[in-house]
């Protein structure tokens, strides 16, 4: 919808011809916009929805708007009619004549008759076509922005719905309810929201608007999907919450019989390590040796309820059950191990003093040193506590050291003598 030029003295025959024409080319954009908007399909779903909020309130204002928009139109169409009989009269039009169209086609003179509340407008045509785009320009924004939001939201929150009905069958089959499973929970809050949310789109579609950030051409922006979006996600994370559920279902007896292997080495390990602590304590002297910490009989009462859940097919009790087994069976090992190691270290460091004395006797003995008094002395001292029950691990420690000190001071000293017996 066009404007027409601007207003100016008594126009000639051409000037006259001319407005005309343009007026007419504006007439045809303006009844053809105006018919577009009339058959436009969010306009028919406007006038047939129940319509609630923000949506209610402005459409009532655009019927109106669109029902004066019809008034000026037949008030315009009329206006050039008459115009068009005045210029029809002769086909060189006297200055009388001139001067009545240039009134008519730049001046005030047209009249839209006020209704029971209104007060009768004059508009030069100009104004008139001005004041039609904008009342155009804002109906149309409004029918465009529903249809826009009615062709976007209500067909994929239906899509999301189906999807929605056939992850709670699924959930059903594993026995995810509502009030057994917060998956279950999520599925019904879900479902409102969905049903909740699919209302209120369809009787206020402008609720779910944003506006372009400096857009004034109607229908500027995109549907709010923030709400849709967030469905979406939540159903997202309840199908994969149920797939977890069905994949316990197909993989359950394995994980089992794992975890079965996993408590068995952890008992093993920790029967070990109860019989090590007695061979300590028999072996070893004055040694602080931790307690072995008994059987993981928790954990296997607990895995027979697992089993029990699999036998009656209750996946979705099982699975976090599974989940949590399989983290603390592997702690139980890693601490059965780790109390192992401590329970043993005394032995382990009696292994290293041992070790340590017959390295150095060998040492010795290479360079020829193996019968000299002291070193036989104090190698006999230190084997004793060592091979002994039970040893005294710092005793034995201060006789290896003392060997040690005494086996580096004899081969400083025969260094020279010693490569003279090897040559």
């Amino acid at each position: 919808m066009g404007v027409t030029g601007p207003p100016g003295p008594v126009m000639d025959r051409d000037e006259v011809d001319r407005a005309l024409a343009r007026l007419g080319a504006e007439h045809k954009a303006v009844e053809d916009s105006l018919l577009a908007l009339q058959d436009h399909a969010g306009r028919r779903l406007l006038e047939g929805a129940e319509l609630t909020g923000t949506t209610k309130d402005r459409w009532a204002g655009t019927e109106r708007a669109i029902t004066l928009l019809w008034t000026y139109f037949d008030v315009y169409t009329a206006a050039l009619h008459e115009a068009r009989e005045v210029r029809a009269r002769r086909r060189w039009p006297g200055r009388e004549e001139l001067a009545e169209l240039t009134e008519r086609l730049r001046g005030e003179s047209v009249t839209v008759p006020g209704g029971a509340t209104l007060l009768a407008e004059r508009f030069t045509l100009e104004r008139l076509v001005e004041r039609m785009n904008e009342l155009y320009a804002s109906s149309l924004d409004m029918v465009v922005t529903a249809d826009a939001v009615w062709s976007a939201l209500p067909a994929r929150i239906d899509l999301l719905a189906a999807e929605l009905n056939r992850t709670r069958s699924l959930a059903h089959s594993v026995g995810v309810r509502p009030g057994e499973h917060p998956a279950g929970d999520d599925l019904e809050s879900i479902t409102h929201e969905l049903v909740t949310l699919r209302s209120q789109v369809v009787t206020d579609p402008l609720a779910f608007w944003r506006p372009a950030a400096g857009s004034s051409a109607p229908g500027g922006g995109r549907p709010d999907t923030d709400r849709y979006d967030r469905a979406a996600r939540a159903l997202e994370d309840v199908r994969r919450e149920i797939e977890a559920v069905l994949q316990v279902r197909q993989d359950s007896e394995a994980r089992l019989l794992r975890l079965r292997d996993v408590l068995s080495r952890a008992d093993r390990t920790l029967t070990e390590a109860r019989a090590a602590r007695g061979e300590v304590l028999a072996k070893i002297a004055a040694s602080e040796v931790p307690v072995v910490s008994g059987p993981p009989t928790a954990l296997q009462e607990r895995l027979a309820t697992a089993a029990e859940y699999r036998r009656h097919a209750r996946w979705h009790r099982l699975s976090p059950l599974l989940e949590a087994l399989e983290r603390e069976a592997e702690d139980e090992l890693l601490r059965a191990r780790e109390q192992l190691t401590a329970v043993t270290a005394p032995l382990a460091v009696r292994a290293e003093l041992r070790g340590r004395l017959d390295a150095y006797r060998a040492k010795v003995a290479r360079h020829g040193l193996a019968e000299d008094p002291l070193l036989i002395e104090r190698y006999d001292v230190a084997r004793r506590m060592l091979w002994s029950a039970p040893c005294d691990l710092r005793a034995a420690e201060q006789a290896v050291l003392r060997y040690q000190r005494a086996a580096a001071e004899a081969l400083s000293g025969a260094g020279p003598v010693d490569r003279r017996g090897s040559q």
